[in-house]
C-alpha cells in the first residue's frame, strides 16, 4: 500500500509552504496520521511536526445529454496537510 499518492501541488498550497511550512498530499483513504508522518519523513528527509487530515465525500455530478440526465459523483479523496520546521523545505520538483 503507497500511503502518499501524490502531493498538492496549487497557488494556495504553495503560499502555505512559503508562510506555514505546510505541504499537502493526497494519501491513502485508509492511512492514519502515523503512517502518514512515517512516509513523509521516509520520502523527503524531513521532520514533521504534525499532520492534518481532511476526508473529502465525493461530489454528486449531473449533466444533461441526448439521452437524459447522466448522474454520478466524483471521487472521494483524502488530503493530508504536514508541518515541518522552519528550517526545512520540501522541493516536489527536485526528481523531475
Amino acid at each position: 500500500m503507497e500511503v502518499l499518492q501524490r502531493p498538492i501541488i496549487t497557488e494556495k498550497m504553495s503560499k502555505k509552504g512559503d508562510a506555514l511550512n505546510q505541504y499537502g498530499f493526497i494519501v491513502e483513504k485508509t492511512a492514519d496520521k502515523g503512517q502518514i508522518k512515517k512516509a513523509v519523513e521516509e520520502m523527503y528527509n524531513v521532520t514533521v511536526l504534525s499532520v492534518n487530515t481532511i476526508r473529502y465525500e465525493g461530489k454528486l455530478v449531473a449533466r444533461n445529454t441526448k439521452h437524459g440526465l447522466a448522474v454520478g459523483r466524483t471521487n472521494a479523496v483524502k488530503k493530508a496537510i504536514v508541518t515541518i520546521p522552519k528550517d526545512q523545505k520540501i522541493d516536489f520538483y527536485s526528481n523531475i
